[in-house]
């Protein structure tokens, strides 16, 4: 499987993870490779902060691995462009066109591997990863996917709308009153990028883990100035942090 990244260099490609390895290996490289290249947005569901982009991509990732006819040659491909992200994978197709999210049947093409999956808690019940996908996908990126079948499944996300233009949902209001110490609004600067714990850890010069975690990161995430890339697996080892809507305005009022 081949993940690419082709915005500059439009030829060739500007990185690529090209993935030969088992399928819980490859899922996590594509995960990591969509964590690398996109950003993910501050975004509230009801009041609790969730990952659009992850939910996006877990439902996408997981179907290129379910449903790829893997007796067929042709190459999977997970690409990200300047005006679209998508996917290409080998397909037995059940049906021939776009899939209307309201009107479909759902057909396990490997259900071996989809029951596995299931096991472990990489999907859900069958069809709720096209759901899923359309649901969230235009909260992202402001406009609906394209599930395309046939003899090559594709799932096409266009850029046209770009993911800054997401709607923040943000119900709390910040002032110049928020009291944050002077290592917390170093960690908000800091953190305009996605940023692992022992990089925020070492631009502050703080060698205690439990005092930095315990003073700086679980405040600054309690309150919501902070967000996790990884929200449903705090304790994951690709964990980053980045400041979200509400630390943006605290850093605006400073």
């Amino acid at each position: 499987m081949d993940a690419i990244l082709r915005k500059i260099n439009i030829d060739r490609y500007d990185d690529r993870d090209d993935i030969r390895t088992n399928l819980l290996e490859t899922y996590d490289r594509l995960s990591a490779f969509i964590v690398k290249h996109l950003h993910d947005p501050f975004y509230l569901e009801g009041d609790i902060r969730i990952s659009l982009r992850d939910k996006i991509f877990r439902e996408v990732i997981s179907n290129i691995l379910i449903h790829r006819d893997y007796a067929n040659p042709f190459p999977t491909k997970l690409i990200i462009s300047n005006d679209k992200i998508y996917t290409e994978n080998a397909n037995k197709p059940h049906g021939i066109g776009l899939i209307d999210p309201n009107n479909f049947s759902p057909y396990p093409k490997n259900p071996t591997i989809a029951k596995v999956f299931k096991e472990i808690g990489l999907v859900d019940e069958l069809g709720s990863g096209v759901r899923n996908i359309y649901k969230y996908a235009k909260k992202y990126f402001g406009s609906e996917p394209e599930l395309l079948e046939d003899g090559v499944f594709r799932i096409v996300f266009s850029l046209n709308n770009a993911t800054t233009q997401v709607t923040t949902q943000v119900t709390t209001q910040v002032t110049t009153q928020v009291e944050l110490s002077e290592k917390q609004m170093l960690t908000l600067e800091f953190c305009n990028i996605p940023r692992k714990r022992e990089e925020i850890q070492n631009h502050l010069n703080m060698s205690n883990r439990e005092h930095f975690r315990k003073n700086i990161i679980s405040p600054l995430l309690k309150d919501g100035f902070l967000g996790m890339t990884i929200p449903d697996k705090p304790k994951s080892s690709k964990q980053k942090y980045e400041v979200t809507k509400k630390g943006l305005n605290v850093l605006n009022d400073r």
